[in-house]
């Protein structure tokens, strides 16, 4: 008897069949991915295929060589032909919120230098208006973090929390930034907008809307199969 894969197994072994040998490959970073590293790690050993990871996170470097796949750098392959990464949200557009796991501004530049970006979800995080299930993470500069907050708050109309760890530090990213947690009462009206006002703030460096960078979907279902979206 066959186990019935998880949704995000189901979604990760899906996107792991995208890869043809010679892809250099962006790897996102979260629970999800995993999964894919696990099916691409499969797959390489098996088929024998040549490719080139270039990770978002410490996380995933770490994961990736482990599971013996090869990793560098955007310095050395600055053009990605694919990245394969997980979202906290999907609206119908294709935007996306990401940075759940605290990844968002190394996630962004990864994903900007791809040829191609496939989004792995398990079910329920696909929404009508994003915002109304996950708060928005906005990376922000140590320096003067209290100031960036309330430009933020004004700004956008949300209630900013300062992400912390469990010790009730705060968590702080690979590049060394807090990230708020922003809560929006009726979810995100005009996520374009948004961007644009929270990115013009000094102390921002990056937000997670990520907003016409994701062309292919793969959601896990409970029954082990796979809804695959194309923008």
């Amino acid at each position: 008897m066959v186990d019935t894969p998880s949704p995000k197994q189901a979604a990760g072994i899906a996107a792991a069949q995208l890869v043809q040998t010679g892809m250099k490959l962006g790897l996102g970073t979260g629970t999800t991915v995993a999964f894919f590293l696990e099916a691409l790690a499969e797959r390489i050993e098996k088929e024998n295929l040549e490719v080139i990871g270039v990770s978002t996170s410490v996380q995933t470097a770490e994961l990736a060589e482990k599971l013996g796949i090869p990793i560098s750098d955007l310095e050395e392959y600055p053009a990605l032909d694919l990245v394969v990464d997980g979202a906290d949200e999907v609206d119908p557009e294709f935007r996306l919120i990401k940075g759940g796991g605290g990844a968002l501004l190394r996630e962004k530049i990864v994903a900007a230098a791809s040829a191609k970006v496939a989004i792995i979800i398990g079910t329920g995080k696909r929404v009508e208006r994003l915002g109304t299930t996950f708060l928005l993470p906005v990376e922000i500069i140590p320096f003067g973090y209290v100031t960036t907050r309330d430009c933020v708050a004004n700004a956008s109309g949300s209630t900013p929390y300062l992400r912390t760890t469990e010790e009730g530090q705060p968590f702080v990213t690979d590049n060394g930034n807090y990230i708020l947690d922003c809560k929006f009462e009726q979810g995100i009206a005009n996520a374009e907008q948004l961007h644009a006002d929270l990115s013009q703030i000094p102390g921002v460096a990056e937000v997670g809307l990520f907003l016409n960078l994701c062309d292919i979907v793969f959601e896990g279902q409970d029954d082990g199969q796979v809804i695959t979206l194309n923008r």
